[in-house]
């Protein structure tokens, strides 16, 4: 994904007013914040979704020939009478802190809203937020001005893009292996995969970094097929599941960093779904969980029953 830069990268974005100061030299504007940028982008999400609509009706019956392509309109003129995005929309809430943006405010759990829309019901399971995923995506600001698109099918691991797109995908239900099927010209298709649009505020997506054209503090849009995912995925193949490595169960992985502070200041942070020693004491997490014939012992070693497993305790 074109677009999807991993947050912890994004830190410490800053914009430069033109103004000059009492010194002469350029005046820095601070991030706006979380709690102010939520609610207007609410509102400009629900206008989108009141005013707009999407070919549901092919999607209902389709027509010969239909290319099952998510198409989304204004509601006007001769579509005066189309069903309004917002009849199909599901809220769900996220909070979010404004240190998953490296931002200094201090604002910690700021509701953000996303809406989802299911256009095609897949007919396999669900992935979580912290699984890897085979998609076909599109995204677009609410304008319908495109920044980035996959026409084919490719693996994403989730907890690296925007935790909107993320959540979102985590309602879908994907296809499933046995309706693959390969065509002609060596590209294959997934009869039953899922389909959905995905809509989020900015604190969801990249806030104050630039999504291309669209600029700073823009909600974004997602056409979404979800084909395959890996169940449980294990991004660092250290026997637990990138899910189980949410220690906080704040929904986002990016800010468990057990041995955060251990870490070589100038390198980029490895939060624990990607490190294969969580606590930083030498000995890998697979070891401290599995027992001598290597089979996953659970619940995870607790050696002094402090109620924290030993692949997290540099003690043990």
């Amino acid at each position: 994904m074109k677009y999807g830069v991993l947050v912890f990268i994004c830190f410490a974005v800053t914009l430069l007013s033109c103004r000059n100061d009492d010194d002469g030299g350029p005046e820095a504007i601070p991030p706006s914040l979380l709690s102010e940028v939520a609610p207007e982008d609410d509102e400009k999400i629900r206008e989108f979704l009141n005013t707009h609509f999407y070919n549901y009706e092919d999607f209902d019956t389709p027509p010969e020939g239909f290319d099952y392509k998510i198409v989304i309109d204004t509601i006007a003129g001769d579509n005066a009478d189309k069903r309004p995005m917002m009849e199909d929309a599901k809220a769900f809430t996220v909070n979010v802190s404004s240190s998953h943006f490296g931002l200094e405010a201090n604002e910690v759990d700021i509701p953000h809203t996303y809406y989802y829309i299911e256009v095609m019901e897949g007919g396999g399971g669900s992935p979580t937020y912290a699984d890897s995923t085979l998609v076909k995506y599109q995204g677009s600001g609410l304008n319908g001005t495109l920044f980035d698109e996959n026409q084919g099918f490719s693996w994403q691991e989730l907890p690296g893009f925007y935790r909107g797109y993320a959540n979102g995908i985590s309602q879908m239900k994907a296809g499933t292996s046995e309706q693959v099927v390969d065509n002609p010209d060596g590209t294959y298709q997934i009869l039953d995969r899922g389909m959905a649009i995905i809509i989020m505020p900015s604190g969801l997506a990249a806030f104050n970094s630039s999504v291309g054209s669209l600029g700073t503090y823009a909600p974004v849009l997602f056409n979404v097929e979800l084909g395959l995912f890996v169940e449980n995925t294990d991004s660092d193949n250290d026997g637990v599941p990138s899910i189980q490595e949410d220690v906080n169960g704040n929904g986002y992985l990016l800010d468990d960093n057990t041995d955060a502070d251990d870490e070589p200041f100038n390198a980029p942070p490895r939060p624990n779904y990607r490190d294969v020693d969580d606590d930083g004491d030498g000995v890998s997490t697979r070891n401290e969980i599995t027992d001598d014939a290597g089979n996953i012992i659970f619940p995870y070693p607790d050696a002094d029953g402090d109620g924290v497993p030993d692949y997290l305790d540099p003690d043990n």
